[in-house]
């Protein structure tokens, strides 16, 4: 088992303080940049932070509200203060990188309300040189044993709000998190999910955000008077936000600040404020690509289940025998397929009563297709869609792992498609509940299905799941998730993702972790045959991008794991572009985000693990634009000094554009070293994918 601390140097300055005699607590970042000041002086506990000596976040409250109990609020003084710092570093079993430092001074506060009995609790603040990250803990005692939350009072109050952008997506839908990103002054940005990005007017960009949401609600943003958003706790049925008992502690509530876009993209800060592996060896745990059974119901062409009248059942054995040919033809480790399993005939978004996990539909046999895929070295990738009836789903789990594990299923897709809100349980006393899926209740039976999942060594892609907030440390096993707006609203959505999407992302939803996009659309007229006609500005109802962007996504949108989302049929037409899928590697030694602005453009430099597929040696650059065709340079200076690569580069070509001439790229190759400087042409919606291949 590979170790996870490889230096560890913390604790090694304290400072206890009893009674704390000044009513202010200040804590800097390593380098001296971030400093988080904690004060009384308001009766209620407030911070406020500091960027190279500008205020980004203004003084801002802290507290708890409770049910019955009286809340964590006015009257409380701190009386306690311990210091110290860590240095270490740790190695990621898959990741963005493999080592992961860890670099951050440290305050715990204690504060207590002397006319409450002496009630007290903590704040934990962590400050690193990319952000802070700060929670509440509360120790057992006399009258706050069983507590119910109503609300945090946790405050971040937005210095320049007046001068200042937001880039996000609203709270609390319909839609869950499947929404298309509005950039706005922040006025406008009312009621809004997290991760949620801000731009002041002197460039600095922030990122408000948590980590480590574990057995809590889930923490919106709500914003009350101009500039000052509170924590809106996403509650249960009954309108509580958390029900618990003490000692507990809250997620971290996490700023990360960089005096440019890119600094937001290269932070650990998410990360490092989760929990170690708790899973032990996982070994098991395997990154890699993957097709599927999937992207021909999107377009209508096969059908989820056996008796629609339009189209045929897609989850045949002869239909995935063919996918499984085709991967491991080209390389491929999985096949996953959708729509095997009995109770997809219907309206399968509304069966969720009625799914089964265990029974495949007689036109899909699943232990022949398990042996046949073993035999050519490509294993089934399972999937559970729940239709968002977690009970039916729960009451049939054990046996819909075991039935996996026996087959030698490693990965599976869970689905929870229903409207926010409408989570379907049902409770002890056999009443219907209706949840939301970033209620306390779904954060525990997300994690749930994570650790039975665990138990069978089988790793988990979560759809229409939580947001990410970086468990994937603490249970390697979640080893990606949905949670945005993917792939599938550019075969039937209306309108489909638009050119910004994908560099709006990078700079929002990307800041929490990987999700499974599922990118690599060679085919844009499966909808809108005659798109060649349509002018300038009209609205196509199909992928809005150039191929070579779908390409450079595959660099730009980490996910451990990743998809080949089209048709077989449609990379074969096009084997020399098809062929960076097959050389993309999903697993990393080092990235870097070179270059990029929110929602305009992004440029990302990865270098590839040492794998017995990979040499360790290669380093894959992906360059994606919105809707404006740009020049950008970049300086390879990233690339080893001294030795020399391969650029193999797959770019837009001269007259491409993603409204009448998506199909139009250039396959080059030139030798490069890292004193040179490329000029990427980026199209309008598009990209540029390159590998650099290591030549000596």
């Amino acid at each position: 088992m590979r170790t996870n601390i490889m230096i560890t140097i913390s604790t090694l300055l304290s400072l206890i303080a009893t009674p704390v005699l000044s009513k202010e607590v200040k804590v800097t970042s390593p380098n001296g940049e971030i400093k988080v000041t904690f004060s009384d002086e308001q009766d209620q506990l407030s911070y406020n932070v500091e960027f190279n000596n500008q205020s980004v976040i203004d003084d801002s409250a802290l507290g708890l509200v409770f049910k019955e109990q009286a809340a964590f609020a006015d009257g409380f003084k701190i009386t306690k203060v311990e210091k110290s710092f860590n240095y270490s570093k740790w190695e990621q079993p898959w990741g963005e990188r493999r080592v992961v430092e860890d670099n951050h001074n440290e305050v715990i506060i204690s504060a207590v309300n002397a006319e409450l009995n002496n009630a007290i609790y903590s704040i934990r603040a962590r400050v690193f040189d990319d952000g802070i990250g700060f929670r509440y803990e509360v120790p057992k005692q006399d009258n706050y044993k069983q507590v119910e939350i109503v609300k945090e009072l946790t405050e971040f109050t937005l210095a320049d709000a007046q001068n200042s952008k937001a880039f996000w997506i609203p709270a609390r839908g319909w839609n869950r998190y499947e929404y298309v990103y509005n950039e706005t002054p922040v006025y406008e940005a009312q009621h809004v999910h997290t991760p949620v990005t801000f731009k002041t007017s002197n460039n600095v960009h922030l990122s408000i955000h948590e980590a480590a949401l574990v057995d809590y609600a889930a923490m919106t943003l709500n914003q009350r008077r101009p500039g000052k958003y509170i924590a809106d706790l996403t509650p249960w049925y009954d309108g509580i936000a958390v029900k618990t008992q003490t000692s507990f502690k809250s997620p971290w509530r996490t700023i990360q600040i960089a005096d440019d876009a890119t600094g937001l993209l290269n932070s650990d800060l998410i990360l490092n404020l989760n929990e170690p592996n708790k899973l032990g060896d996982v070994s098991w745990v395997n990154p890699g690509k993957y097709v599927g059974i999937w992207w021909e119901m999107h377009i209508n062409k096969a059908a989820w289940g056996t008796t629609d009248p339009n189209a045929p059942h897609g989850a045949t054995t002869e239909n995935t025998k063919k996918y499984i040919d085709f991967a491991a033809k080209y390389g491929f480790d999985g096949v996953l397929v959708e729509g095997w399993n009995e109770g997809w005939d219907g309206d399968w978004f509304f069966n969720g009563d009625v799914f089964s996990f265990t029974k495949n539909y007689p036109d899909f046999d699943i232990k022949q297709l398990a042996d046949y895929g073993a035999k050519k070295g490509v294993k089934l990738i399972g999937h559970h869609e729940t239709s968002g009836n977690v009970t039916n789903y729960r009451n049939q789990m054990q046996d819909a792992l075991d039935l996996y594990q026996d087959l030698g299923v490693e990965q599976i897709k869970t689905g929870y498609v229903a409207d926010g809100g409408n989570i379907k349980r049902i409770d002890d006393k056999g009443i219907v509940r209706k949840e939301w899926h970033d209620g306390q209740f779904m954060v525990n039976e997300y994690l749930f299905n994570i650790e039975e999942a665990a138990k069978r060594k089988i790793s988990i892609n979560t759809h229409e799941p939580v947001k990410d907030t970086g468990l994937r440390r603490t249970y390697p096993n979640w080893i990606t998730r949905e949670g945005a707006r993917g792939q599938e609203f550019n075969a039937w959505g209306t309108p489909p993702n638009p050119p910004e999407h994908i560099p709006m992302l990078a700079f929002t939803r990307m800041l929490s972790g990987p999700m499974d996009f599922t990118p690599g659309i060679f085919d844009m007229g499966f909808r809108d045959q005659n798109f060649q006609q349509n002018g300038q500005g009209a609205k196509i109802n199909r992928p809005q991008t150039t191929l070579a962007k779908q390409l450079a996504s595959y660099v730009v949108l980490y996910s451990p794991i990743q998809m080949a989302a089209d048709l077989p049929e449609n990379y074969e037409a096009k084997m020399d572009a098809f062929q960076f899928i097959r050389d993309v590697p999903t697993d990393w030694e080092q990235s870097i985000a070179l270059d990029g602005e929110v929602g305009d453009f992004v440029v990302f430099a990865r270098k590839e693990r040492k794998t017995e597929r990979y040499s360790g040696h290669d380093w894959y650059l992906g360059a994606i634009t919105n809707e404006d065709a740009r020049e950008i340079e970049v300086s390879l200076d990233f690339l080893e000094s001294g030795k020399r690569f391969e650029a193999q580069i797959y770019r837009d070509g001269d007259k491409a554009n993603w409204i009448n001439n998506p199909y139009d790229y250039f396959i080059e190759k030139k030798p490069v070293t890292s004193e040179d400087v490329l000029t990427l042409k980026l199209a309008t919606s598009g990209g540029t994918a390159i590998r650099f291949k290591a030549l000596n």
